[in-house]
């Protein structure tokens, strides 16, 4: 099956909606005076699914970046990662496991990583195609933020992603073009995004 490369075009545009996302971020985290600092927990534990192919060949292009020794490590945590989060899912369990791509703390892709890691944490809204409003309280640091700041949720000021997940659809269907209507979807771990190597087209018979 022939891989999936990202134009050098699209891949800037994706660069430039994640760096939207990190400064409407940012400028909420300000106002609510959030920070990672100190903070006990770790995000790269939460159990996060992905859904775009775009974001899937993103994630590899920094994934190429890396030496070799570290993406021996990396997905060698991968595979155990996908075993361990099937065994838990088996059970009826949420899986709560270190990322792969995090090496004592850090990311080791981390201008590559993915939307959903970007715009956890703070207070988020976003508006779904049928008209229906979503809002989401962030991380437990900032719940107990907001809680003790703000005398109603909904008061405290909001992270507005509806845009920017426009953006990424719009660029989704670009990067996909005509092969939109014969690739399954998907909705995929990190850890299976990296065992599974790089998205691939399926071939046709014309192919």
């Amino acid at each position: 099956m022939k891989e999936l490369f990202l134009p050098p075009e699209l891949s800037c545009e994706i660069g430039e909606i994640y760096q939207s996302m990190a400064a409407a971020y940012d400028e909420v985290a300000h106002t609510i005076t959030l920070t990672c600092s100190g903070c006990p927990d770790n995000c790269c534990d939460s159990y996060f699914l992905h859904y775009t192919y775009s974001e899937w060949a993103y994630l590899w292009e920094g994934i190429r970046m890396l030496d070799d020794a570290r993406l021996d490590r990396i997905m060698a945590r991968a595979r155990d990662y996908v075993e361990q989060s099937q065994k838990l899912i088996a059970q009826g369990l949420r899986p709560q496991i270190m990322c792969p791509l995090n090496e004592e703390g850090l990311c080791s892709v981390y201008s590559h990583r993915l939307m959903i890691c970007r715009t956890h944490g703070v207070p988020a809204t976003l508006t779904r195609p049928d008209g229906q409003h979503l809002r989401f309280p962030g991380c437990f640091r900032c719940q107990e933020i907001v809680g003790q700041g703000y005398a109603i949720e909904a008061d405290a000021p909001a992270m507005d992603r509806t845009i920017l997940y426009r953006r990424l659809a719009q660029l989704e269907s670009r990067f996909l073009g005509d092969r939109r209507g014969r690739l399954p979807k998907i909705k995929l771990s990190i850890a299976e995004m990296i065992v599974s190597g790089p998205p691939k087209d399926i071939k046709t018979n014309g192919d």
